[in-house]
């Protein structure tokens, strides 16, 4: 069962770098890692191509979903996962991921779970998955995408690729294709990935609030008029499902003060509450 992860590249030397260095060193499985950049003009170019880690494809796309379908069309391995240049996977992330896979033979969609950093790597909270349920992905999107990961057949049998007119939610709408067209989710209990919330992430752009007023637009009225009992529901799923009640632990990433080596972090008091996105 071999891997392809994609990322997405524009301007982001430096975390493309850190994103680099974690799948690179994921131990016991077979991967290719494509970097889509659209020639970027930071210096990217200048060591990208002769990187031996990746596949390196260096064209103008029309924009971020874009460069993931391009990759997702070259890609060779039987699972695949696209990773932006400010996420990282976690020591065996891949392997987990391999034996969920493997366990579950049914499932085209594992949900894992993923630890939120600020731009320094220090701690922020741990974001679990769910499957999505309809009315409440309107108002509580489930899960992070470095966290997802995709049988080969739902591109090349189901044809479900990002749609490009979104330049910011497509992942919201990707899932909403993924439910529309009853593809089998499951949840994989393991945390496989780290998201830098830097503060000038896509989701917190002009462009993105748009989308998502354009977006907010498409809700069915009635789900609206019962938003409030969605998001209860929502939180009482996340509480049943035990993610409130974390036990201390601890992680290593690539910082950009050690783009060389993981620094471990330990967490005594882990969170599920990502206080700044409230």
């Amino acid at each position: 069962m071999n891997f392809s992860i994609i990322t997405p590249s524009f301007r982001n030397s430096a975390w493309l770098k850190l994103c680099i260095a974690s799948v690179a060193d994921q131990t016991g499985v077979t991967l290719e890692h494509l970097v889509q950049d659209s020639c970027s003009d930071d210096g990217t170019q200048d060591w990208l191509p002769h990187d031996p880690r990746v596949k390196a494809f260096i064209e103008k796309d029309g924009g971020m979903y874009d460069a993931v379908n391009r990759g997702y069309r070259r890609a060779t391995g039987d699972i695949l996962a696209y990773l932006n240049c400010d996420e990282q996977y976690l020591p065996g992330a891949l392997a987990a991921v391999r034996e969920f896979f493997e366990a579950n033979p049914e499932v085209e969609v594992a949900l894992a779970g993923t630890i939120v950093t600020d731009g320094d790597g220090k701690y922020l909270c741990h974001r679990h998955s769910m499957t999505p349920q309809t009315q409440h992905l309107w108002f509580r999107f489930p899960m992070l995408t470095s966290s997802i990961f995709i049988r080969r057949k739902v591109i090349s049998e189901r044809g479900i690729f990002f749609d490009p007119r979104w330049r910011d939610l497509g992942d919201f709408h990707w899932v909403l294709a993924l439910m529309k067209n009853g593809v089998p989710m499951k949840v994989c209990d393991t945390f496989t990935s780290v998201f830098a919330d830097t503060g000038d992430n896509m989701n917190l752009k002009p462009n993105a609030i748009r989308e998502k007023a354009e977006t907010d637009k498409m809700v069915p009225r009635w789900v609206q008029l019962l938003k409030p009992l969605w998001i209860v529901q929502h939180r009482l799923r996340r509480v049943r499902a035990g993610h409130f009640t974390l036990e201390p632990t601890s992680y290593a990433i690539y910082t950009r003060q050690s783009p060389g080596q993981r620094v471990r972090f330990d967490v005594a008091k882990p969170t599920a509450v990502w206080w700044n996105r409230l």
